[in-house]
């Protein structure tokens, strides 16, 4: 059951590139009811319906119907080429997705827009057919890099005229300065033109216990007036780094984790650096959580059964699915362990699921293991009763390609309250 705010009641959303859920998740906790998923890949949409009881239908098949509140969303498994959404015009309030990251991502071919993986331009017609009142888009940060920045700025564009389409066998040069023109003149139908942001963002600043650096981009339709200072305010971050070295300092993280031996708490102490405490508003920032934080349980989560065996030993399955030891870990140049005392390093999907070190943990004795997947889980805020399909591999891929729940809830109630205030004021 997927925990869900008061906020924006009634309120409708749909979700591409949906992957293991993530994003799909934070939007519903923010109120909206969703109408339809897509993904391609098999475990992940295996994941979907599991947890969601989502039915699924073929790309080439029927179209699904309109769900009505209380049934199940559909799920369209397929290629998002292919998906009809003009059935959905009007229909839909936020428009959300991580389009695939891999032309962008330094982990992957950084081809930017030559890469037939770039899945912003299926964004931008699903904005076409469904003229949805916002959208929400996460992506890597290299999306910011100065190589890419050009590029970056021309989807920003595209994200605000998304009507104005590119000529077949048209640059996208040529396309951005058509754009640019429009966008100088002021003449485009406010209905059909939308205001855009982007926010870099660490996870980390957001209660996820995991540093994480990202891009999110938002757009609202202009015709809605957003007041977008209000939204900035309401997505600003309220967790630090100081905050947390300042509870090592005075001994209140200590005092969370009184299990800690007090040679590891010297060795933390000794490399932590005081910085300076920049207050929100007069009020201190919520300390950074570590993965030491994460394993013993956040936001009312019960402590996660230590780790005895390496044997593939699943631990209270019932509780916490996909707890199970795994052996064979190992740290070696440029692939470091995780620290318990900080975040969690940044969970990655790789070809084969989170490469190396990135999934290796440095335990208090020494010695080292890979992290379980519901460790993992929750370093990426996803619920304990979350189940993820696939060999473990597969479940490491869609945690690694996932959206942080907690950083995507952060996001979607803020559009949903800007939404709400809009339409009071008219």
């Amino acid at each position: 059951m997927v925990e869900q705010s008061n906020v924006a009641t009634g309120r409708t959303s749909v979700e591409l590139f949906a992957g293991g859920g993530g994003l799909a998740m934070a939007v519903e906790r923010a109120g909206f009811r969703p109408l339809l998923f897509n993904e391609l890949a098999k475990r992940a949409c295996e994941t979907l319906v599991v947890n969601r009881k989502a039915k699924a239908y073929e790309v080439d098949g029927e179209r699904p119907p309109i769900p009505e509140p209380g049934e199940r969303s559909p799920l369209i498994i397929g290629d998002v080429g292919k998906v009809d959404f003009d059935y959905l015009k009007g229909r839909v309030d936020v428009l959300a997705g991580g389009p695939p990251c891999q032309p962008f991502s330094l982990g992957g071919v950084a081809k930017g827009d030559e890469d037939d993986r770039n899945g912003f331009p299926h964004m931008f017609r699903a904005i076409r057919e469904m003229e949805p009142k916002a959208v929400i888009c996460e992506n890597v940060l290299g999306l910011l890099r100065p190589s890419f920045r050009p590029y970056f700025d021309y989807i920003k564009r595209e994200l605000a005229l998304p009507f104005e389409e590119r000529k077949d066998g048209g640059t996208w040069q040529g396309h951005d300065e058509s754009l640019q023109r429009l966008l100088e003149t002021g003449t485009v139908n406010p209905h059909k033109r939308y205001d855009v942001m982007h926010f870099p963002v660490n996870a980390a600043d957001y209660g996820v216990p995991q540093i994480r650096n990202r891009v999110i981009l938002i757009a609202f339709r202009r015709d809605l007036g957003i007041d977008w200072e209000r939204f900035k305010e309401l997505v600003r971050p309220r967790f630090c780094e100081a905050s947390l070295h300042e509870d090592m300092a005075d001994g209140s993280y200590w005092e969370r984790h009184p299990e800690v031996p007090k040679e590891v708490r010297k060795r933390v102490m000794a490399r932590i650096h005081q910085q300076p405490l920049v207050r929100i508003d007069g009020d201190r920032p919520l300390p950074w959580r570590t993965l030491r934080d994460a394993i013993k349980g956040i936001d009312g989560q019960s402590p996660l059964p230590p780790i005895e065996r390496l044997d593939r030993q699943e631990y209270h399955p019932d509780e916490f699915p996909h707890h199970i030891g795994w052996p064979g870990a190992r740290i070696y140049p440029g692939h470091t362990p995780n620290e318990l005392d900080r975040p969690a390093k940044t969970v990655k999907a790789g070809v084969h699921g989170v490469p190396g070190g990135e999934s290796v943990m440095l335990l208090d004795d020494g010695t080292h293991r890979y992290m379980t997947v519901r460790e993992t889980a929750r370093v990426m805020t996803f619920p304990d009763k979350w189940i993820l399909a696939g060999p473990r591999g597969e479940k490491m891929r869609q945690l690694g390609n996932a959206v942080p729940v907690l950083l995507g809830q952060v996001f979607a109630s803020a559009v949903a309250t800007v939404l709400d205030e809009a339409e009071r004021s008219r």
